[in-house]
């Protein structure tokens, strides 16, 4: 084996890296991917209609994007495990608050603002800049897969987990034992000490001075690429916010029970093992763009395929089936193409801004989705904004490359 052969493996600290932001992602997106299943049975007890938990929901989304690019700052200057410690500590706050929220804006408080925080601190844009920078960049899309994945297992887990501790101690004990595995979080981020990459074979040393987040800023919105990217990162956000929060609530109104909505989310979190690895992988050989281009498309294909048959409970696992594996699939690739645009020292803060949009979307299709059912009992005009969505998702791609604008 060559030595350039042999730099392209995972080092050491890299594997460690690896094995602890899964275990994060995994405790930080399953405990979120549960929240979903909390709308009802808090609805019911406080007699709330289903805007006031979407709207809390669509809060935490909005601000974890709002949030996302000063935390992704923070981490490319002081590092990501100190980052991602405080996260775990808001996220145990939060979820402790969450389960004594009895009015709407401790919920809001709880639910929205506190996990909001934590989240841009616990979840991918922290984690995969953290992996991609200590990556070789021939196999950096198949490391971001890797960790990305973890967080579709901890989904797997969590969601039957979730609704086993609701059937069998309530919501408030749910969330309490739930803040309990928030708070494994902090002493695992000293698992992220894994260097930056740098070619052993390079004999240049950089000597440029560290741009400022407003100079970062301005080359980052005067490519237009990057623009096209975030705004095509929206669709994702919508989508998978809408589903998450309001598909366990649609199968309710349509006569099923509510773990035929968690059986959904888990198989969403099982097969996206599949999806988001598989993303990265094929994004080291493929166009990233021409990839997120098939991912929108087969989602609207999935969804119009879904509301177009019966609804049976066969149906249902189908689409949580193809949907699982197109779910988060968009993360490693959009985080790939941001890192060779711009290299991967300002990777943190930029694939924030990135995902901001994402979460623009994420706020949308969260409430929307509560406001339009309680104007109209259905969600016809959201399923029909979700497959335009695609459609747009398709087009915005066409205009995204990605080639270097910023060398490391």
């Amino acid at each position: 084996m060559t030595a350039s052969q042999d730099d392209t493996r995972f080092s050491k600290p890299l594997i460690y890296m690896l094995i602890g932001s899964a275990f994060i992602l995994a405790l930080s997106l399953g405990i979120r991917h549960g929240f979903g299943l909390y709308l009802v049975p808090m609805s019911h007890e406080f007699s709330w209609n289903h805007q006031v938990f979407s709207l809390a929901i669509a809060m935490q989304n909005l601000l974890w994007g709002a949030v996302q690019p000063f935390t992704g700052a923070l981490a490319d200057k002081y590092g990501s495990k100190i980052v991602v410690a405080v996260g775990g500590v808001l996220y145990t706050i939060g979820l402790l608050l969450m389960s004594v929220s009895s009015s709407a804006w401790l919920l809001d408080l709880s639910a929205g603002l506190i996990i909001g925080m934590a989240l841009s601190a616990t979840s991918f844009s922290v984690l995969l800049s953290a992996v991609g920078r200590a990556a070789h960049p021939s196999r950096r899309g198949m490391a971001m897969g890797i960790a990305s994945a973890a967080g579709s297992f901890g989904q797997f887990i969590m969601l039957p987990t979730t609704l086993l501790l609701i059937k069998n101690f309530g919501w408030s004990s749910a969330l309490v034992i739930s803040a309990i595995l928030a708070a494994l979080i902090i002493p695992l981020a000293w698992m992220l000490k894994a260097p930056m990459y740098t070619d052993p074979n390079s004999k240049q040393v950089s000597h440029k001075p560290a741009l400022s987040f407003k100079q970062i800023l301005k080359i980052a919105f005067s490519h237009k690429p990057f623009i096209w990217l975030a705004l095509g990162f929206l669709v994702c956000g919508f989508q998978v916010v809408f589903l998450g929060i309001h598909l366990p609530g649609y199968l309710i109104d349509h006569g099923f029970d509510a773990s035929t909505g968690t059986v959904f989310l888990a198989l969403v979190g099982l097969f996206n093992i599949v999806g988001t690895y598989s993303a990265g992988f094929l994004g080291d050989k493929f166009s990233k763009p021409h990839l997120l281009m098939w991912l929108y498309g087969l989602r609207g294909i999935a969804i119009i395929a879904f509301l177009a048959l019966p609804l049976t409970t066969w149906s249902v696992y189908i689409f949580g089936t193809v949907m699982g594996l197109l779910w988060l699939s968009t993360v490693p690739l959009t985080n790939g193409i941001v890192a060779n645009m711009f290299g991967v020292k300002y990777l943190t803060m930029l694939s924030g801004i990135v995902f901001f949009t994402h979460q623009v979307g994420s706020f949308f299709g969260g409430w929307l989705g509560g406001l339009n059912h309680d104007i109209t009992g259905n969600y016809n005009i959201i399923w029909a904004c979700s497959i335009v969505l695609s459609a747009f998702g398709v087009l915005v791609h066409f205009f995204v490359n990605e080639k270097a604008v910023v060398d490391d």
